[in-house]
């Protein structure tokens, strides 16, 4: 794996903590101060833990106190006080000059960057935009492209999730789950170590489906120009094709690898909802450590470590009219999830809006059969903390509902439940439910189970 060291020297009050590491993953860093005690000069070595064999003697500049800085991985440090004191014992007469000096050499040795060095695949790429809806939809057009790469047997370049800006793959999910099924690279890896040279400014070709003769706006609107504009993509051509993503084949003849090197479509390759075949393909979307580091600390917060129950509610006003006419439809939105995809069961109301009543019948039902003492609420609107709380009195159950600052947080905690109770017709619900298929978990749904 790649490393990144940057050794910044803190002199006379600069404060190193307003230096922007912002592009490193906090999920993939660690930060080691060694503090000399001595004017104020710190340094600070942020480096990539995944090579056992990088040290905190890479950052300290005195060599002859290594042994004292790790432990037999090499991974941790003693304290500040501790490193402090070795310090003194052992340079009491260094001269503030000599510091100087030595702070000078190591950053004109050590401040730098590498990357990891991507090789080109000569089998070719393909990006797209995930710009249809809000993370649920574009979760499933992700696993419907993932799939769709791997027919045409090109790499994917992950594309990042939209919401107001992009959000690399990342920051969210572990990409090296994705591996163990096709060839994948980030976006930000790919446009940084291989666009400049294999995929120029001048060389770029986007990709719409539709007659030949049909004008492909590649960047026109909201998301598409800010998707492209976020990665520093400009078309310098666009083309539309007739090609059904379930023909790998006329994909591959209509755009060979060897004019078209990387294929950049205007939107993902797949249906929504997603094909019943591509749903065990969830099982490669795992959470960042990040995500299951904060959703497991508010679980134990919450429950500590009993039983919980957790539900979803989709209960707001542009809910509520989405359901208006869904009544007798065979496939709505993702209601294949509960309803499955012969298309012998009919959509209801209650299944998309489900009334008070029908939430408070499921969740007792629930709590009854499971014994569970928590209960965890995800909507976006009404938690029904208090309906629930009266309802369930007698029984001695918590309601809990944190309304987190990024909507990934409470899909994991719902995903750690012992039981899950969904919309049927959202797709919100669907992450959780496709996560909880492939893991053996039970989910049910209002106005169906």
């Amino acid at each position: 794996m790649s490393i990144s060291i940057f050794i910044i020297s803190q002199i006379y009050g600069i404060d190193p903590r307003r230096v922007n590491f912002d592009y490193l993953s906090m999920a993939q860093t660690k930060v080691i101060r060694i503090d000399n005690r001595f004017n104020s000069i710190h340094f600070f070595c942020i480096f990539n833990f995944k090579r056992p064999c990088m040290t905190v003697t890479d950052c300290n500049f005195d060599r002859n106190i290594e042994p004292d800085f790790k432990n037999k991985h090499g991974h941790e440090v003693t304290s500040d006080s501790e490193i402090a004191q070795k310090q003194q014992q052992r340079m009491p007469n260094q001269s503030k000059a000599n510091r100087l000096g030595l702070v000078v050499l190591i950053l004109l040795c050590f401040v730098t960057e590498s990357s990891q060095k991507h090789e080109w695949d000569e089998r070719g790429y393909i990006i797209f935009c995930l710009c249809m809806g809000r993370f649920g939809n574009q979760a499933e057009h992700f696993l419907g492209g993932l799939a769709f790469a791997k027919k045409i047997d090109r790499t994917l370049i992950v594309p990042p999730f939209r919401t107001y800006k992009n959000i690399e793959f990342d920051e969210w999910f572990k990409l090296e789950p994705l591996k163990d099924y096709h060839r994948v690279i980030l976006a930000k890896d790919f446009m940084r170590d291989l666009a400049p040279t294999h995929w120029p400014p001048g060389n770029r070709t986007g990709v719409c489906y539709g007659k030949p003769d049909r004008e492909c706006e590649m960047k026109e609107g909201n998301p598409f120009g800010p998707f492209w504009d976020g990665l520093g993509v400009d078309f310098d051509k666009t083309m539309s094709v007739e090609a059904y993503y379930g023909d790998p084949e006329g994909w591959k003849d209509l755009l060979p690898v060897d004019k078209f090197p990387v294929v950049a479509l205007r939107g993902a390759p797949a249906p929504f909802p997603i094909a019943e075949k591509n749903i065990p393909l969830a099982k490669y979307l795992q959470w960042s450590e990040s995500i299951e580091e904060e959703a497991n600390s508010h679980i134990q917060k919450l429950t500590g470590g009993d039983k919980f129950i957790g539900i979803h509610l989709r209960n707001g006003i542009d809910w509520q009219n989405a359901c208006e006419h869904v009544e007798g439809n065979e496939n709505y939105m993702a209601s294949p999830q509960c309803l499955g995809y012969k298309r012998d069961k009919k959509v209801t109301h209650k299944m998309c809006f489900p009334p008070k009543e029908e939430i408070l019948r499921l969740t007792k039902n629930a709590v009854l059969r499971t014994k569970a003492k928590h209960i965890y609420v995800a909507t976006d609107k009404n938690p029904m903390k208090e309906d629930l709380e009266n309802h369930l009195k007698s029984l001695k159950v918590k309601v809990h509902h944190l309304d987190p600052w990024l909507p990934q947080i409470d899909l994991a905690i719902l995903g750690k439940s012992d039981l899950f109770i969904g919309n049927c017709i959202s797709s919100f619900t669907s992450f959780v439910s496709r996560q909880r298929l492939v893991q053996d978990k039970p989910t049910e749904f209002w106005g169906f189970s």
